[in-house]
């Protein structure tokens, strides 16, 4: 009997030392009684449920060091061998390397290309492990296998022995860990998507809590904090409340540049989300808006992300000066932080002329190593300001041409539709389109449907017709699935779709293939919001307006905003009798001509060329195989004009040519 109990006193510390205390790679798959957890499954992935992590301490278990949570390692527990360890370099809170050795180990970490390196340099270790050594290492483990849809792309690498030391020891020495470590290791580890109930997950958030009740944690370790607290239990977690707290009796005057980015970083991050704290962001607006001009290139990246993500329309005043600073980053940002930067003014609808020549600087350099989704994002943030750059959009085409394979379907997508928007046929206009044809054959299938509407819809406006995908789109089968993603019934698509019927009907006359059905077309182009024609700049049509009654001499010989049965809609028609005199506008016999004018504001061309948009260049096109006589009256030549008799010789000049008249 004495020998059976000494053996499960054996087992029992076997399974103690030889067990990491995290999720390998078997994971928590069950909520454990007494309420919900966060459910981590065998991909990794996790679905959060609110007030999932109870770790609080009473008093007399905080004595003991007790946690009140506490979940056994969910893998079968395996005999201690002294080999587990062999190779390893052991976490050590008394014998710490060197600065020189520090640094030396951090740029061979930023080095490793795969989690198999890591742990390769791990093991290779021949100083002591520090603290924030440990972390650097979850870290950049979490770099590697996050997969972007909240698992890791090999959750086999958690198996690894060396990492399995490293966080026993980490379990182990919680208590000395620093301060700055501490919550590092622990938001490493919810990167890493570890069991939440482990041991080692239980003993960091229990003693960041009791390090919090102490007031013992600093800006930065408290952003550091809110961002692990977050990712476990959400905005709601009574713990996370108790970090803002602390943030929001702190003075943001007295915060370093460092500790205010890393405070931008966590409220934006989901902390703040729906309008909380927001006295707390006023104030750091306020303190940040004279220290943009100091602020590294990292730090211009995040603030301007949390600005994104919180919706802070009202700081546009800092997202100006956080847009000038990001002028001189350009060339030193990481293609991440550039595309942050470009969402951001983006979406605050922000954009700089210093800024637009650095990127044409920069772009053609970069387009054929830099990431896909930075190319997209330049792309689509010279369409979205109507910046017409061949510089840019040259080096687009030719990386497109060279790189389709990198290019997602949405990145493809986008490209083009930024092309289209602008009306730029670049110089390789051939091998781009031969490449996009490429593309639409290999990858068919993997477009959503209203991304291949949109490609499709680009190409038309570059002159460019795919019929071949174009009766495609027309099946039921593909206006079917529209209907099944919930966009069958979107306006923009639907007049996408019109658009494009209309655009094969007009300019291919060979076109047999299907007819769009009348249920999914539209009455007009012009709708609110976004659209395919650009409402009339109402100063220059009541300016172009007064003039027209001038020259005809009566507001009744011309009618304004007329709704064609092509549903475009006419700035201005007026209409000839076939011996070339002005009918009445509400006329409708004997009508032998129409002429649509076009008041041609700022907004339907370029902001630095004078050139058409694609969508304004298409509707002058299609208005003329329609039959229509197109007269363009741009503002640029309109805002020239001086004084009534000026403006009625124009219009004349402009609209009847061929007239000679002495008065009218």
């Amino acid at each position: 009997m004495a020998l059976k109990v000494l053996r499960r006193v054996l087992l029992l510390r076997t399974r103690l030392h030889s067990s990491v205390l995290v999720s390998w790679p078997r994971l928590l798959t069950a909520q454990p009684t007494g309420g919900g957890v966060c459910l981590w499954t065998f991909s990794g992935r996790r679905s959060l449920q609110q007030g999932s992590l109870q770790t609080r301490r009473s008093t007399s278990e905080a004595k003991m060091g007790v946690c009140t949570a506490i979940r056994e390692p969910p893998f079968a527990a395996r005999p201690r061998r002294d080999s587990l360890l062999d190779g390893v370099v052991c976490l050590s809170m008394l014998q710490q390397p060197s600065l020189g050795e520090e640094r030396a180990f951090h740029q061979r970490l930023s080095a490793c290309a795969s989690s198999r390196q890591v742990l390769r340099l791990l093991r290779s270790l021949s100083p002591p492990l520090s603290d924030s050594m440990a972390a650097a290492v979850l870290h950049r483990l979490a770099d590697l296998e996050q997969d972007g849809m909240g698992g890791l792309q090999d959750p086999e690498v958690l198996s690894d022995p060396a990492l399995r030391a490293v966080c026993q020891q980490l379990e182990q020495e919680s208590r000395r860990l620093s301060n700055a470590a501490l919550v590092s290791v622990l938001l490493g580890c919810t990167r890493l998507y570890l069991d939440p109930w482990s041991r080692l997950m239980v003993r960091l958030v229990s003693e960041s809590q009791e390090r919090l009740d102490g007031v013992g944690l600093g800006v930065g370790e408290l952003c550091v904090l809110a961002r692990a607290l977050l990712a476990l239990e959400g905005p709601d977690c009574a713990m996370l409340v108790q970090v803002v707290e602390q943030l929001q009796r702190g003075d943001p005057s007295l915060w370093s540049l460092t500790e205010l980015t890393g405070v931008y970083g966590a409220l934006g991050a989901g902390v703040a989300r729906g309008g909380r704290y927001q006295n707390l962001l006023n104030t750091m607006h306020t303190h940040a808006l004279p220290a943009a001009a100091r602020l590294e290139p990292a730090a211009v990246s995040d603030i301007l992300g949390a600005l994104v993500a919180l919706d802070q329309s009202q700081a546009l005043p800092l997202v100006i000066a956080l847009c000038k600073q990001a002028v001189r980053h350009v060339p030193v940002f990481t293609d991440a932080q550039l595309v942050a930067v470009l969402s951001a003014l983006m979406h605050f609808g922000h954009s700089d002329h210093f800024l637009v020549q650095a990127l044409e600087r920069h772009v053609p350099k970069t387009a054929f190593t830099a990431s896909p989704e930075m190319v997209t994002k330049v792309a689509q943030y010279f369409s979205r300001r109507a910046v017409w750059s061949p510089a840019v959009f040259d080096a687009v085409a030719e990386s497109f041409v060279y790189r389709a394979d990198e290019y997602s379907t949405d990145q493809a997508a986008r490209q083009l539709a930024a092309l289209g928007t602008l009306g730029y046929v670049p110089p390789n206009a051939g091998q781009l389109f031969r490449k996009v044809e490429v593309v639409l054959h290999a990858r068919f299938s993997q477009f959503q449907p209203w991304t291949l509407l949109e490609l499709l819809h680009a190409c038309t406006l570059l002159q460019r017709f795919p019929l071949n995908f174009v009766s495609r789109v027309f099946s039921p089968y593909f206006l079917q699935q529209l209907q099944e993603q919930g966009r069958g019934s979107d306006r923009v698509v639907l007049a996408q779709l019109t658009q494009l019927y209309m655009t094969v009907k007009l300019e291919c006359p060979s076109y047999n293939g299907p007819r769009l059905l009348p249920k999914y077309r539209v009455k007009s182009f012009l709708m609110a919001g976004q659209s395919l024609e650009t409402q009339v700049d109402p100063q220059l049509y009541n300016s172009v307006k007064s003039g027209l009654v001038d020259l005809l001499g009566a507001r009744s010989y011309f009618a304004s905003k007329v709704l064609t049965p092509y549903c475009y809609t006419l700035d201005v028609e007026i209409k000839l009798d076939e011996e070339g005199y002005v009918l009445p506008a509400n006329h409708v016999d004997d009508v032998y001509k129409r002429i649509a004018v076009c008041v041609d504001g700022p907004k339907r061309f370029a902001v630095n060329e004078r050139r058409l948009l694609g969508r304004e260049a298409m509707k002058q096109r299609h208005l003329m195989l329609l039959g229509y006589e197109v007269v363009q009256i741009p503002h640029y030549e309109f805002e020239e004009l001086k004084g009534r008799t000026e403006t009625v010789e124009y219009l004349h000049k402009k609209i009847f040519p061929l007239s000679y008249r002495l008065s009218w």
